[in-house]
This record gives structure tokens, sequence and C-alpha cells, in this order.
């Protein structure tokens, strides 16, 4: 089995723009807002991108850090997930034109998400 990289980072906030200026601030992250359809803040710490997502009922709540792990097959990667004791949780999400999303737990219950890019996007 090849090793995954970590692809990318999210910080969960009540309010991403007062978090995204306090990491800009203190550790001099370059901060990216973009507007509809997504309204998302990015982050580029160095070696790993994110982002803040705010708080949404049904994904985040605000405290939550969530590592992206790159997948080239997400059906493959839940089989492995479950077999070794973790969960899915949720099905697919897709980012139109970026990629695909989906949450699993491992077995002590910490979440993390799989990350699947577009053939043709950038990772």
């Amino acid at each position: 089995m090849d090793k995954r990289s970590i692809v990318h980072l999210e910080i969960v906030a009540k309010d991403p723009s007062v978090s995204s200026k306090f990491y800009g601030d203190v550790f001099g992250w370059k901060i990216e807002h973009s507007g509809p359809p997504f309204n998302y803040t990015m982050f580029q710490s160095g070696n790993v991108p994110g982002g803040f997502p705010g708080v949404h009922e049904k994904m985040y709540q605000a405290g939550d850090v969530i590592v992206y792990i790159g997948s080239d097959d997400l059906a493959a990667d839940a089989k492995r997930i479950v077999a070794a004791g973790g969960k899915m949780l949720g099905e697919p999400v897709e980012i139109p034109g970026m990629g695909f999303f989906q949450f699993f737990s491992d077995p002590s219950g910490t979440r993390l998400a799989l990350w699947k890019t577009v053939p043709g996007q950038p990772a």
C-alpha cells in the first residue's frame, strides 16, 4: 500500500472571517476568501492547504478539525476503512469541478475525510 498524503485541512469556525484573520496574523498564512457559490475561506500554510468552513448543522461543529486524505478510489478506501474497524459517515459529496469528499471515523471515533480530485484538476 502506498503512503497517502494529507491534502487538505479544515478548521471549523463559528465566524470564519475572525478565525482566518487570527491565523493569518499569528502564523502569516495566506488567506483567500471566495464568493458564491462556495463562500469559503481558504488558507495556505506552506505545505498543506486548508479552509475555514462555518458551522453546519449536519457536517461541521465549531472546534472540529478535519484532516482530508488523498484517495484515488473512494469505494476501495471505504472498504479498507470498514475492514480495519472504521465507519463511513455518509455518502460521497461532490464539490463541482473540483472533486469528492467522504467523511469517515477511525476505530476511536475520530472523524476524518477522504478526498478524490476530479481528473484534470490540481490535487
